[in-house]
């Protein structure tokens, strides 16, 4: 094994198929072609749901929120099981078929729930079900498909293209009530079709399920078996402790709107505006990320959030786009330089057996320790008011800095074969 002969986890072995290409590999531009058409359904619904819950069918916020808080804590749960099946076997396309096949099918059950609180719950369990499944096995494929000198750039790619399916999602949904009069059941009927799509594209252009030949690792196939690996413990804390300190989006939204007084019609413009900047800087963070190392663009991206931070404590005054703007476009860097390149950063560590589990249960702390930081955060706005609320958080980040560049290794930039050497 290479591995044995060089030392080095992060390095292709000169004969490793595509380790001298430096385009992207068929399969990522296949997942991300999924990815893209599974996310215009899904945001679909995503945009109108509020609408149609509260305004259409009378539920109150507090209903709508306990729905949607509770099925999101579900999917990191089930996120984990996802990728530890995946593992089993090498599975990680049927397993990712599966949740893609849920979500789309949810949009059925919200058609025939009618105004049935029941069945609508019912139908948003099976699509956070069918999200938390197939996320793991998805990234774990991209990683195996992968030359390890390319996984920040396959990485960019994916997330670029999955982004455009997230922007183009509300406009064919709005478009789509404009043009029936609102009706809603058009917008689940198109969604599920289009969810349909994005399987049928899976089943068609991903290669099957296929786990390299290796030794068995030790751990490999169980539910926290990567944890045995020292530098993916690191990176799984260093990514747990700096998402404790993450505000969630809404709340950065929600102080720009409330600092700037923009008009309320102007709000769900904001999240597009942060989307188009991370569409646009996926792929050249990824391809930074490949050139100069992963963790310091990973850490970097964490400064861009706390200048978010700490635009959002400047005094109002001014134009509005004076401010909006660069709080929208370092948004967009912080989601590009560390979503796909956590996944870059951590997968080197892990063995091919366990590479989906691995990255479900980073996945999954994450989100949990976000969800913490958010509650968080909402809990000191209701105590202390909103500017000393985000000062605590400013400071929070700090401190999950310096703990993130102590804690992540340091490990070598994964050497392309085309680069000449000195």
């Amino acid at each position: 094994m290479y591995l044995a002969t060089t030392g080095r986890r992060d390095a292709p072995p000169p004969s490793a198929p595509g380790g001298g290409r430096r385009r992207v590999p068929a399969t990522v531009l296949a997942l991300g072609t999924v990815s893209l058409v599974t996310d215009i359904s899904s945001e679909m619904v995503t945009a109108v749901l509020p609408l149609y819950l509260v305004v259409g069918l009378g539920l109150s916020p507090l209903q709508f929120g306990f729905l949607d808080g509770l099925f999101n804590g579900a999917a990191a749960v089930v996120r984990l099981l996802g990728g530890h099946a995946a593992d089993r076997g090498g599975r990680h396309k049927r397993v990712a078929g599966l949740g893609y096949a849920l979500s789309a099918c949810s949009r059925i059950g919200l058609l025939l729930a009618g105004g049935a609180t029941g069945q609508i719950a019912a139908a948003l369990a099976m699509d956070r079900v069918g999200k938390g499944i197939r996320t793991a096995p998805r990234d774990a494929l991209i990683t195996l498909s992968s030359p390890p000198h390319l996984l920040g750039r396959a990485f960019g790619v994916h997330r670029a293209m999955d982004t455009t399916g997230a922007l183009l999602g509300p406009l064919a949904a709005f478009a789509l009530l404009w043009a029936t009069a609102d009706a809603y059941d058009a917008v689940f009927v198109v969604s599920f079709c289009t969810g349909l799509l994005g399987v049928l594209l899976l089943v068609l252009n991903v290669p099957a399920d296929a786990t390299p030949n290796q030794t068995p690792t030790r751990g490999a196939g169980k539910p926290f078996g990567s944890l045995r690996a020292a530098a993916f413990r690191r990176v799984l804390y260093a990514a747990a402790l700096l998402g404790a300190a993450t505000v969630g989006d809404s709340f950065v939204y929600l102080l720009l709107q409330r600092g700037l007084d923009i008009p309320a019609g102007w709000f769900p413009l904001l999240p597009l505006g942060s989307a188009a900047a991370y569409l646009l800087l996926a792929i050249p963070a990824g391809r930074v990320a490949d050139r100069v190392g992963r963790r310091l663009p990973f850490l970097y991206g964490h400064v861009a959030l706390l200048g978010v931070y700490a635009l959002l404590l400047v005094p109002a005054g001014g134009p509005a786009l004076a401010l909006v703007l660069p709080v929208l476009i370092l948004l967009g860097v912080f989601y590009a330089a560390t979503d796909g390149v956590l996944m870059a950063l951590a997968a080197p560590a892990l063995p091919d057996g366990g590479r989906a589990g691995g990255l479900a249960l980073l996945q999954t702390a994450q989100a949990l320790t976000r969800l913490l930081g958010t509650a968080g955060f909402g809990a000191a706005w209701t105590v202390w008011g909103p500017r000393p609320a985000l000062w605590v958080a400013a400071g929070a980040l700090c401190l999950s800095l310096a703990g993130g560049w102590a804690l992540l290794p340091g490990t070598p930039t994964p050497p392309d074969p085309e680069r000449p050497t000195a």
